[in-house]
């Protein structure tokens, strides 16, 4: 048996919505990773291995803080 207002539900915002929300998270996201990499990268040793390492993983670590968001962004589309 199905609720009476199982056919009711109305989702809060539309995916358009959502989508725009999220862009611009992720916009301000981004320039604050980008602002607080560069900082920390200044305070590295000057040797290139150092430097490399780092870059290699604070390149790639950037996508995991933002899973979250992605999966908000492409709920009921």
């Amino acid at each position: 048996m199905t609720s009476p207002a199982a056919g009711l539900y109305t989702p809060c915002m539309t995916a358009r919505v959502r989508k725009l929300i999220g862009g611009a998270g992720l916009l301000v996201f981004l320039a604050f990773y980008i602002w607080a990499a560069t900082a920390v990268s200044d305070r590295l040793p000057d040797n290139m291995v150092v430097k490399l390492i780092y870059f290699a993983v604070i390149g790639t670590a950037w996508g995991l803080p933002l899973r979250p968001l992605l999966a908000w962004m492409n709920r009921g589309k």
